[in-house]
């Protein structure tokens, strides 16, 4: 494929404190005949801007939506001819598509997700991956065994300037971690009687509310799940999906976890610290929607960093002297929650098979750190967390919020 650039051909940045690395994606040039053929779980809004940032070494053929109104708006608004699927499985039957974008709601992007890898198809998820924790680690387990890629769409980990502040932390330049400050990002809250309204015509609202108990059709629970308990955990697996994410990243915890948390009697409500096993402590103290939003502040014996979307700034200033290219920094500003560039990074690895920059365990590590901080939250005392066998140490209260009852025709499938 002469068009792919190589990984190791990378233009590299160049830190005065001596480290590097590639920070340049890879630009694809192929014909028609070569593009990827992508088929789209959950027409909603997030989906709709992911369909317009796709790259174009790949094209949507066929959608899929509970709610078959939204698959329509979104086909009409391209004049496009897709193929649209009440039932996502159908989708996946479709076997000249490559691979999906599983843009669902929370709470039913798992069980899709597994049955896209069990059919053969690689897969885009957005953030958060999972619900609980224990859907997540099965979820790693059928990409694994199935052979399939699966990007999580945390995208700050394909942007340069994130690329290079997380690499900044984890090169040790900061010195000793005296301290990590992330944000306190808001849990939901369970969600009491809503009263009875009619089904929307079209809408499959059984299959809308997929593993979660049953309930009558309202326009709040439709409109704003994200704020439920049984549906989502809030702004802590929202925006903190991202900031957990680069604070993961910065300390090099891709692959395990803190080993305890506990709420912070000291700060605002909801605040929680977790200690990772070689002794850095992160404190979610920092009030939402400030600047740190999504990302983190690392203070070390030599200076400090913030780290945010697309960004990060140094005290003092000018610690990182070579920074990525402006092109670099401003194609991420050129769409809403532009994720064009990580899909990319995606598109390569299912031609090349390689591990995506946001691979499947890495995305549920992350979630799980997010999960495990809302569980301090409602649990309100200190937990002790196993990150090799993904339990809490002598705790059996605590543990069994790491899995949930789930609807008869709902189940996450056994893998054989």
């Amino acid at each position: 494929m002469s068009g792919q650039v190589s990984r190791r051909a990378f233009a590299k940045v160049g830190l005065a404190t001596g480290v590097s690395l590639p920070f340049l994606l890879p630009h694809r040039a192929r014909g028609a005949n070569d593009r990827i053929r992508v088929g789209v779980i959950g027409v909603g809004n997030r989906s709709n801007m992911l369909i317009d940032q796709l790259p174009d070494d790949a094209e949507i053929v066929a959608v899929a939506d509970c709610y078959r109104k939204r698959s329509e708006e979104a086909m009409a608004r391209r004049k496009a001819t897709w193929t649209i699927h009440p039932d996502y499985r159908s989708l996946l039957d479709q076997k000249d598509i490559d691979a999906v974008i599983v843009g669902t709601n929370d709470h039913a992007r798992v069980l899709c997700a597994m049955h896209a890898v069990m059919a053969g198809k690689d897969v885009y998820a957005e953030k958060p991956l999972s619900l609980y924790v224990e859907e997540g680690r099965q979820l790693v387990r059928a990409v694994r065994k199935y052979n399939r890629i699966l990007q999580v769409g945390s995208q700050q980990r394909s942007m340069a300037m994130n690329r290079v502040g997380c690499e900044f932390v984890r090169s040790g330049k900061l010195g000793r971690l005296r301290m990590v400050l992330g944000v306190n990002y808001t849990e939901p809250i369970d969600m009491g009687a809503l009263p009875e309204q009619p089904v929307p015509d079209g809408m499959n609202w059984d299959m809308w509310l997929g593993q979660a108990q049953r309930r009558s059709y309202n326009d709040e629970l439709f409109g704003h799940w994200m704020r439920y308990w049984d549906f989502s955990g809030g702004e802590m697996t929202n925006w903190g999906a991202h900031g957990i994410d680069q604070i993961q990243s910065a300390l090099g915890m891709d692959s395990t976890g803190p080993v305890e948390f506990w709420p912070l009697a000291d700060a605002g409500r909801g605040a929680v610290a977790f200690r990772y096993a070689n002794g850095v402590v992160v404190r979610l103290e920092i009030p939402p929607a400030g600047e740190l939003q999504g990302g983190g502040m690392f203070i070390g014996t030599r200076g400090r960093i913030e780290i945010t979307r697309n960004y990060f700034r140094t005290d003092p200033p000018n610690t990182i002297s070579e920074l990525p290219p402006a092109e670099e920094v401003d194609k991420w500003k050129r769409a809403q929650w532009q994720a064009k560039y990580h899909m990319g990074d995606w598109l390569d690895c299912v031609r090349s098979r390689k591990t995506p920059l946001a691979d499947v365990e890495i995305g549920h590590r992350s979630i799980t750190v997010c999960h495990i901080v809302n569980i301090t939250r409602r649990l309100g005392r200190t937990l002790r967390w196993d990150p090799e066998a993904e339990r809490f140490r002598g705790d059996d209260e605590a543990n069994d919020y790491l899995t949930r009852h789930r609807r008869p025709g709902y189940e996450i499938p056994k893998l054989t």
